[in-house]
């Protein structure tokens, strides 16, 4: 009798074990395979996250979500943060931002010198300042659906900034950006 109990077990256990796998594999391909207008496929090592549940027309490229901490955040002030692991913080509000006055900003700046722009165009800058060590930064203005929307990292006092390839991959990813089919 108890080895028949014991077999039970073991099928109750595996059956569960498949109930999950096929749980979280239905979950992953819902939160980065949702459908585009015209369905650009992720770069190696990225997923995309489509954000219509946060009143977004869109899809965003993220790092692999299975591979790195995930988290969106709706802000009081309105902001939606995405951020996956260490080295992906994103900002986006439903506005755009004053770009002459944020390079004004950007290069009098007497605490976090400005060193140089690496993409300098009317809708997008990216720039290099550094306080003791380089860091790298950047804002989108961007229509989608009709709407404006603005697209910047998001730095914190308590990490390490992101070094440039990181930054480099969140303003190409924001650039990227996939409306949403209606």
């Amino acid at each position: 009798m108890r080895t028949l109990t014991s077999r039970t077990q073991l099928f109750s256990f595996s059956v569960h074990k498949k109930i999950l796998l096929l749980f979280g594999t239905v979950l992953f391909i819902t939160s980065c395979g949702t459908k585009t207008k015209d369905q650009v496929p992720p770069p190696e090592g990225m997923c995309r996250i489509e954000l219509s549940k946060y009143g977004k027309p869109f899809s965003i490229f993220v790092p692999d979500t299975s591979n790195h901490p995930f988290y969106i955040n709706e802000e009081g002030s309105g902001a939606l943060i995405i951020k996956s692991g260490n080295g992906f913080a994103i900002s986006i509000t439903e506005e755009t931002a004053d770009l002459q006055l944020k390079r004004t900003d950007v290069e009098s700046d007497e605490i976090n010198k400005f060193k140089a722009y690496i993409v300098n165009e009317p809708n997008a800058i990216f720039w290099e300042s550094a306080i003791t060590e380089p860091e790298y930064h950047f804002l989108i203005n961007s229509k989608i659906a009709g709407r404006d929307f603005c697209f910047q990292d998001v730095s914190s006092t308590e990490t390490k900034p992101p070094g440039k390839s990181s930054v480099q991959m969140m303003f190409n990813n924001c650039q990227a950006i996939q409306e949403l089919s209606k």
